[in-house]
């Protein structure tokens, strides 16, 4: 087993998990808003509904979880308790995922997506390439 968490435990961190607002979500948003980005958040009226986004510039943002999301997946694969269920659930993230971005992209919008690390470990990086992003906007 990957840990030694009671079933109990196990399911009070699996409901602790957010789909929004979450800390790598706010760490960006706090970022962009003090470099004078205007956005909105969870827009639900877009495929996916982005974490973040720059209406004015169709720029999507999106914020993923390393685990969640799959992030170099093939070699972290879940393995333990359940797997199946995990690979599968995983999987299937990272499958719509991909839905999510073609279809944005089919509607004229940019899509970004950064990984929780990259938030944590490079934010300036990432502040970047949502100002490149908007630049590139508007130019066309």
């Amino acid at each position: 087993d990957m840990d030694d968490l009671t079933p109990e435990q196990r399911k009070k961190n699996m409901q602790r998990i957010r789909s929004k607002d979450t800390s790598i979500e706010i760490k960006l948003r706090t970022a962009l808003w003090a470099e004078g980005i205007r956005y909105r958040k969870n827009v639900k009226t877009l495929p996916g509904k982005p974490d973040i986004v720059v209406t004015k510039y169709k720029i999507a943002v999106f914020c993923d979880s390393s685990f969640w999301h799959g992030r170099n997946y093939e070699s972290k694969k879940p393995v333990g308790t359940n797997h199946e269920y995990w690979d599968a659930k995983i999987r299937r993230n990272m499958q719509r995922d991909e839905e999510v971005n073609k279809q944005l992209r089919a509607l004229g919008w940019t899509v970004l997506r950064f990984w929780d690390e990259e938030i944590n470990k490079s934010l300036t990086a990432c502040v970047q390439a949502v100002h490149e992003a908007v630049f590139l906007a508007k130019l066309n």
